[in-house]
């Protein structure tokens, strides 16, 4: 049974990763044919409520709140760590899987791009890219991924046109068969349960209300419809979505003269699950259907709506509008169209696909504009477009309006659905070669890059290309400026934290990589010709106590004269031993060097050193010199071993 492990949202996410997953992986896990593991971005490893799905799911943080809390001190390593980063080699060694699978933005799968397992296995990069130019990465990792996929065929095309003809078109996938429409009777049952007028025209928006969706050109142009053509039905705003993060949505309807009581939203309720659809009055309302407190909120990703419950908050609407800046796939888009709505869709981005020949969608206009720092090219909706296409609905002959409503949704099942996705997938899997690969090799320092703690970085007066700078020299990554570390830095540097302490905090980044997957061997620092001759001082840190070192190593070397003397330390504090006349060899210390009867040799171990002075740790590690200060110290006796 072949093994597949899927990197990607929580199939309990409402999100459009998490929710492609659940039909996916059901899909998948109904032909008894694989074995999936699921591993889960930005949840802890062992969650308990991952032991819900059928398939087994883990995540992909630690366990431990301390270790979390150490990854988290840099905001590039905690985004990394969130999608998978920081435990995928040992998933991999663990699972032995014969595909990986990174369904993520591009940058939450780059990590795993350069891993030594990602060739030797079929692994499959399955990402969304929504905007021009081509992000330089996406781009760069082109010809390091053998299956490349993308979620719409507009960033598929542009790679091509790079050259890159390899990669192909794959849509996140629907499970079609929640998503319909329902009976005249059972809409008019909905309406009626929620006070929406029968013949009231409501226009709907499914979304994450996040600043690329676009609720300001939407409530404009929707005002300016009201205002030019005066329709003499009740109309409403219908928006599906989370009110406490993104655009204050109330604030902007009051600029451009929509009336609150237009706009309806939904309610669930976190105790019974029920959904209600009314005027949006604040979080935490009190359920009218179980009669808990403080349990309706708006839904999020986080807690929402069921699938079938969707599907009749779609079947409340009688158009679907979806402005947008820019997306991946938009999946409410294709479930709109399942539930038979006529869809007004931004024609940039992904909604190029939406609006091509068969899709039956109105295209709505744009114009350009660039996102700071990123260049990206941008929609910002036209607002006449939205009025004019709303007008084009409301005047549409029914007939041909529901002509146009069945065509859509054919043309998502033959594209979305996950029975066309999902045999896809299974026919790649099917006859994919067969893996042969020593997973216990998938941590090792194989294939991965050292990096250059002692780098010289020059002076770069542009702090953006310094960063830039940093990150390829020291930490030998070609980082880019939508990565949120990044980001984090120029904000540091904003705030006027000195360039000087985030230089030291990258050098000691690569140290503690480079200690970790390229250890020091300590016989490669040695001589060859002093064995069974050779004394270690070791004082790792700090530079006060280094130096305050260097007044015993007259001592030490007057007691042991026919010794070389070694002295560890780390290499930022090289330069404070560097010339001293007792010291036979300045080496670097690792946390090799704690062990002293590894040092000194014990059992069948011969050692390195005869002796080995390790006085940091009592003083650094264990602190066990204070004593409350009533130590009584013979003079004579200090500086003596």
């Amino acid at each position: 049974m072949k093994k597949l492990i899927f990197q990607t949202d929580s199939s309990l996410a409402k999100t459009g990763f998490g929710r492609n997953a659940k039909a996916l992986l059901s899909y998948l896990y109904k032909t008894k044919k694989y074995e999936i593991v699921q591993y889960c971005c930005g949840t802890d490893y062992s969650n308990p409520v991952l032991k819900t799905t059928p398939w087994k799911s883990i995540g992909t943080l630690p366990d431990d709140i301390n270790e979390r809390q150490r990854i988290c001190q840099d905001a590039g390593q905690a985004r990394t760590a969130s999608y998978g980063g920081y435990l995928i080699d040992k998933v991999i060694k663990e699972e032995k899987p014969d595909f990986y699978f990174g369904v993520q933005d591009i940058w939450g799968t780059e990590f795993a791009i350069g891993k030594p397992w990602f060739d030797k296995i079929n692994s499959v990069i399955w990402t969304t890219l929504d905007s021009l130019p081509i992000l330089p990465s996406a781009a760069g990792n082109a010809p390091k991924i053998k299956n490349y996929w993308i979620w719409s065929s507009f960033a598929t095309k542009a790679l091509h046109d790079m050259g890159h003809t390899h990669v192909k078109t794959v849509h996140g996938c629907i499970e079609s068969s929640h998503f319909f429409r329902l009976e005249d009777e059972k809409r008019s049952e909905l309406r009626k349960s929620y006070n929406i007028e029968e013949d009231a025209f409501v226009v709907g928006f499914v979304f994450r209300n996040q600043l690329r969706k676009s609720v300001p050109n939407l409530l404009e142009g929707y005002a300016k419809w009201k205002r030019e053509n005066n329709p003499k039905k009740k109309t409403y705003l219908l928006l599906h979505t989370h009110w406490k993060e993104g655009w204050g949505i109330h604030k902007l309807a009051k600029e451009y003269g929509v009336p609150h009581e237009e706009i309806l939203t939904t309610y669930v309720c976190k105790k019974c699950t029920k959904y209600q659809v009314k005027v949006y009055s604040g979080e935490e309302q009190n359920c009218p259907y179980c009669g808990n407190e403080k349990m309706q909120v708006t839904t999020g990703v986080g807690f929402g709506v069921r699938e079938s419950q969707l599907n009749e908050i779609y079947n409340l609407m009688d158009v679907y509008c979806h402005p947008f800046t820019s997306g991946g796939q938009e999946i409410p888009i294709q479930e709109a169209k399942l539930a038979e709505l006529i869809t007004l869709v931004t024609d940039y981005s992904c909604g190029e696909e939406s609006c091509e020949k068969g899709s039956e969608s109105i295209p709505l206009a744009w114009s350009e504009y660039r996102e700071p720092q990123t260049e990206f090219i941008k929609a910002s909706t036209n607002p006449l477009s939205i009025a004019s296409s709303l007008e084009d609905v409301y005047q549409m002959e029914p007939s041909a309006k529901r002509k146009k409503e069945e065509k859509g949704r054919k043309w998502a099942l033959d594209n979305f659905s996950v029975e066309v996705i999902g045999k896809f997938f299974e026919d790649f899997i099917d006859n994919a070669p067969e893996v042969n690969y020593d997973f216990e090799a998938a941590d090792s320092a194989e294939g991965r890059k050292k990096n250059n703690p002692d780098a010289v970085i020059p002076n770069i007066e542009n702090d953006s290309d310094w960063v830039l700078t940093l990150y390829k020299e020291i930490l030998a990554t070609d980082n880019h400026t939508n990565d949120d570390g990044y980001k984090n830095w120029m904000k540091q540097i904003e705030h006027k934290v000195p360039r000087s302490q985030i230089e030291d905090y990258f050098r000691k980044v690569a140290r503690d990589h480079n200690n970790k997957f390229f250890p020091v061997k300590i016989e490669d620092l040695l001589d060859e010709d002093d064995k069974g001759k050779r004394i270690v001082y070791v004082m790792p840190e700090s530079a006060v106590d280094v130096f305050m070192s260097t007044s015993l190593l007259k001592s030490v070397k007057e007691k042991y004269p026919e010794y070389n003397l070694y002295f560890a330390t780390k290499p930022e504090y090289f330069p404070i031993v560097d010339g001293n006349e007792y010291i036979h060899k300045v080496i670097p210390y690792s946390a090799s060097f704690d062990n002293t009867l590894s040092l000194e040799g014990v059992g069948e171990n011969e050692g390195y050193f005869e002796i080995a002075l390790t006085p940091y740790l009592t003083t650094q590690r264990l602190n066990n010199y204070v004593h409350n200060g009533k130590d009584k110290i013979n003079k004579e006796h200090l500086c003596t071993f």
